[in-house]
């Protein structure tokens, strides 16, 4: 399929990929490499190249045919009506085209006994046996269903798109994942970096292992407790807020204390700046209780005040891609039903017409194969749009688990911001407190008994004669 041209169906970011290729919807796209896992590479026609999803795009080149052989060279001639077929992946398969059976075995090499079509027990889908043999498909126009891993059936493909789907993948809660025998290796779509985009796919048990939690309502659960403890530690500011404006009141009330201001000198001067600097120091943790509220505790209340209300439109998104997604699944498996039961009356009616030949039980059994191609082709229907839903649901999960990051790492870097401008002002205030008692420190060391008596006496001195003895 390398070289072959495609048509994207819909717009894709490329986000999901390292090596994304984004791409509007309508856009031709050259497929260079087709692997395992659902993701081609292939260049746009302005040169960009890069990797996207199988299903975003519809080929517009038609598979290659199967090319009959003129001869079997390896074991002589085949029996009439066999002819034989070479698939794309280099496998040789046979078809008898009077009855349309196709198989992987060669047929009875004894002339005139062409395998008989009610012989054959498996069931066809779309071209596909559910045993594995190849339906040779006469319609080149008729659509294969795709496997679980994103790649294109093609009438060579050894294995039925539901015996695949059994063997190579696995269904949980409607959400459908690599089988863990035969996973795949999976890159990370961040590498090195734990991101929410590629830790959240599956469901877990809650707490109490009642009911089954999404990745994503764990993410939004992280989301809502961090704005919960941000609200919480603006109340712890506010306590702290009301202690400080409670101790600056405090310290004013006590400045203005008369107790010991009869004292004087030198040692009266040091007390009465040792009670103005409780004045400053009450001035100071006023005006840090107001920093804290304006640029701490505001900051912290008012950041992101609609967040609960975008993370519930975010959860109602997410939910409701999945509740279709749901619905999807739900479909496929009617559609799955439906096919079994069509495929069980064709083999009935098949079995009827070996015990009787009549034209009556022919038409019925004409009518029974169309109907059991309608079903398959109705299966192949829902799986697409299965497909579609979970890939639009998986695209809008990377997109919104990263916008979720985004906004954690935000909110942290937010709050340690806020931390650290309330140990800045923290320090700011020991600053001017320590600078309010600097000069009760100075008038302190400046304490001299000596020079306080010296004032006072001059101050205060009744006479320096002092008495003499009384003569006679």
């Amino acid at each position: 399929m390398s070289g072959s041209r495609c048509q994207t169906l819909y717009p894709f970011s490329g986000e999901r990929h390292r090596q994304g290729l984004r791409f509007a919807a309508g856009e031709l796209i050259t497929v260079l490499q087709v692997p395992d896992g659902g993701w081609w590479e292939g260049q746009k026609e302005d040169g960009l190249r890069g990797w996207f999803p199988a299903s975003y795009v519809q080929l517009l080149e038609k598979p290659r045919k199967a090319t009959p052989q003129a001869e079997d060279t390896l074991n002589g001639h085949l029996p009439p009506g066999w002819q034989s077929y070479m698939s794309p992946q280099g496998r040789r398969y046979y078809v008898n085209t009077f009855t349309n059976e196709t198989t992987w075995e060669r047929p009875s090499s004894v002339p005139g006994t062409p395998k008989s079509p009610v012989s054959q027990k498996s069931s066809a889908v779309n071209g596909y046996y559910i045993s594995g043999t190849p339906v040779h498909q006469l319609d080149s126009g008729h659509t294969s269903l795709r496997k679980a891993s994103g790649d294109p059936q093609t009438p060579g493909s050894p294995a039925a798109p539901r015996r695949q789907s059994k063997e190579s993948s696995l269904t949980i809660n409607c959400v459908t994942f690599p089988h863990p025998d035969i996973m795949p290796e999976q890159q990370l779509l961040k590498p090195s970096e734990w991101s929410y985009c590629d830790y959240f796919w599956a469901d877990k048990k809650d707490s109490q292992g009642n009911n089954t939690v999404s990745g994503f309502e764990i993410l939004l659960q992280k989301q809502l407790k961090g704005k919960q403890m941000q609200k919480e530690m603006a109340e712890f500011v506010r306590e702290r807020i009301k202690i400080e404006e409670e101790y600056a009141k405090n310290l004013s009330k006590l400045s203005q204390n008369s107790l010991a201001a009869q004292e004087e000198g030198t040692l009266g001067e040091a007390w009465a700046q040792l009670k103005k600097s409780l004045a400053d120091e009450a001035e100071v943790h006023l005006k840090f209780s107001s920093k804290l509220q304006s640029e701490v505790e505001k900051p912290l209340l008012n950041f992101r005040e609609n967040f609960k209300k975008d993370m519930k439109k975010c959860d109602h998104h997410i939910a409701d891609l999945r509740k279709q997604l749901a619905s999807r699944y739900a479909a496929v498996e009617k559609a799955r039903k439906a096919l079994t039961e069509r495929q069980k009356d064709l083999e009935m009616k098949t079995q009827q017409l070996e015990v009787k030949l009549s034209n009556k039980t022919e038409e019925e059994i004409k009518k029974a194969r169309r109907k059991s191609t309608q079903a398959g082709d109705d299966l192949m229907r829902c799986v697409d749009l299965y497909n579609q839903a979970q890939s639009k649901w998986f695209e809008e999960m990377v997109t919104t688990t990263l916008e979720l990051e985004r906004l954690e790492v935000e909110r942290v870097e937010m709050i340690r911001q806020h931390l650290c401008q309330y140990t800045q002002l923290r320090h700011e205030t020991d600053m001017f407190n320590q600078s309010t008692v600097e000069l009760v420190d100075q008038l302190l060391r400046k304490v001299d008994p000596a020079k306080d008596r010296e004032l006072w006496v001059k101050e205060h001195k009744t006479g320096d004669i002092r008495p003499v003895d009384m003569e006679i």
